[in-house]
């Protein structure tokens, strides 16, 4: 220990080095012991053999140097997995800018759910609302990754921490949806990049995303090919098997924690407020390595050195790991992955248009005379279902003459098939066996038809094109400033979101937009038709004319993020 002894007066008689040594140790002495027991203090003296004076005459020539011996490689193997999957393993930050007249929720900390919730009904399609995923995830994640950050609600810009994993060279990355969902710029740091905080990472694109399963793939601009992880078969993961969790826990990167798979096929479902299952197509790998905010997005890793599961839930009530983790298998991520990195970019899943109560009682059984199968609960007017003829109270019994055993089995069957293919459905009604051919439709749209909304088009995202990119609204020029600006045909800006990129060139509001790139904007609609092209790292261009005076033209202009 390191003393920092004060200067002596030239006048002064100081005490001796070995006196000040002294001084200080007896006094360090009963402060730290006053802290263990005041009682093992009462009548005990200090003797002297303890002092520093007396200390000089130990003779130590006996005594033997400690020799640092040769690295020795353990037979657990941890470590060189590590080194062949670690380097593949990214750290993800997110950027959310404020929104101006939108309804945002704060940081949320991490919560328990009752693990005993139970009802609510499934589909072979039934979606949620946009928001229903995200949000039953920041229950168990602290919002978009579980990262510390700004509080949403102060002003700045709020940056999230997440994790994800390399699977392309090319520069193709895995992690949750809740990661990135709503985030307007998406930073990536890989375990070569150098630690500086003040370097938010490289830039990525979302590639695509899927809410029911919380799997997104985003993507970097790399030159060289990039490490990557292997995804392994998770069907093949067995409880008790040795699992790692490789991620960014609070904030800390490259953190390696152990543990066993603790149970497979789990369901962690939380019924909306509607009764429809939010996690019907979610089936987890649980496991007590331990997983903190920060994790969710990193691989779980088998003996193999074989990503098997992908880290995205826990279950907690201390706001960290207790033990008892989710991760989404592998098998499912694949599955996604696929057809996220297809030309449309999105999840497809087969629907015949019902919905069905996911657990029934072994009475209702024995009445309806069927020991497996499902009992059809709603069936959707416009589904291949219901132009099949089947009912609701029918009890679906096989597919293509093969038995299901519950719900879970229907739903995965059906929804793995190709929209536009027929299925052969055997089901029961009043106690008779009855078969029926059924088309396979498109789940989300089947279900937009039993809930009663509209389908997944994105209208109101069209109206307001230019908010996710550019981050302004526009609308229509209105009478009165035509008449005083003498533009007859453009779009007026009605908001800029602060810090967007509109906000960074100085293009504000009240501002008459006439041309991007040298394309005339005449209306909304070949508005929407110009920002509809523009992508990341494209310079772009605005004419902008002035709502108050008469032929003044500006030029603002700068290259997108």
């Amino acid at each position: 220990m390191r003393l920092d002894l004060p200067m002596d007066t030239p006048n002064s008689t100081p005490p001796t080095f070995l006196e000040r040594i002294r001084n200080h140790r007896l006094t360090a002495t009963f402060t730290l012991l006053a802290t263990l027991s005041i009682g093992i203090l009462a009548g005990s003296v200090l003797t002297r053999n303890v002092s520093g004076k007396e200390q000089t005459g130990v003779n130590s020539t006996d005594a033997r140097p400690i020799v640092i011996p040769s690295p020795v490689a353990l037979s657990n193997g941890f470590s060189q997995i590590v080194k062949e999957v670690g380097p593949a393993v990214v750290n993800i930050n997110t950027e959310e800018l404020p929104k101006q007249s939108t309804n945002r929720h704060g940081k949320r900390g991490l919560q328990q759910r009752n693990p005993n919730d139970q009802g609510g009904q499934s589909g072979d399609d039934d979606a949620q609302s946009p928001g229903d995923m995200q949000d039953f995830f920041n229950r168990f994640f602290g919002g978009q990754g579980g990262g510390g950050g700004d509080d949403s609600d102060s002003g700045g810009e709020r940056r999230a921490l997440g994790s994800g994993f390399i699977v392309d060279a090319r520069g193709y990355i895995i992690t949750n949806n809740h990661v990135v969902d709503k985030a307007d710029k998406i930073y990536v740091k890989l375990s070569t990049d150098a630690d500086d905080p003040t370097d938010p990472g490289r830039p990525a694109t979302v590639v695509g995303v899927d809410k029911d399963t919380d799997i997104a793939v985003i993507k970097i601009d790399t030159k060289e090919p990039l490490p990557t992880a292997k995804l392994g078969n998770s069907d093949g993961a067995q409880v008790g098997d040795w699992v790692l969790a490789i991620g960014s826990p609070f904030s800390l990167a490259k953190t390696v924690t152990a543990g066993i798979i603790s149970a497979k096929n789990r369901s962690i479902d939380e019924p909306s407020a509607n009764g429809v299952s939010q996690t019907q197509f979610q089936r987890f790998i649980q496991t007590d390595a331990a997983i903190n905010p920060g994790n969710s997005g990193g691989p779980l890793v088998d003996m193999a050195g074989q990503v098997v599961g992908m880290n995205t839930a826990i279950y907690t009530q201390s706001m960290g790991s207790q033990g008892v983790g989710f991760a989404m298998p592998a098998n499912t991520i694949a599955n996604v992955y696929n057809m996220l990195i297809g030309p449309e970019h999105k999840v497809v899943r087969g629907s015949i248009g019902i919905q069905f109560q996911p657990a029934q009682s072994s009475a209702v059984a024995r009445v309806y005379g069927f020991s497996t199968g499902v009992i059809v609960n709603v069936v959707s007017p416009n589904g291949g279902a219901a132009k099949a003829g089947i009912q609701a109270g029918d009890v679906i019994v096989s597919i293509d003459g093969r038995s299901i055993k519950d719900g879970d089995d229907l739903v995965n069957d059906i929804s793995a098939r190709r929209v536009g293919s027929s299925v052969k459905l055997g089901y029961l009604r009043e106690g008779k066996q009855n078969t029926a051919s059924v088309m396979i439709g498109d789940r989300a749209k089947t279900y937009a038809d039993i809930v009663g909304q509209s389908d997944d088009t994105p209208a109101p995202q069209e109206a307001d094109a230019g908010e996710g990119t550019l981050g302004i609204k526009v609308t229509a020029i209105p009478p009165s400033i035509a008449t005083r600006s003498g533009v007859k045909s453009g779009v007026i800006v009605t908001s800029v979101r602060p810090g967007s990129f509109a906000d960074e060139i100085g293009l504000g509001k009240g501002a008459i937009i006439t041309a991007i790139n040298r394309k005339p904007v005449t209306d909304e609609a070949s508005y929407r038709a110009v920002v509809s092209t523009l992508k990341s790292k494209d310079d772009v261009v605005f004419v902008v004319q002035s709502a108050t005076q008469k032929n003044l033209n500006s030029y603002i202009g700068g290259t997108l993020p």
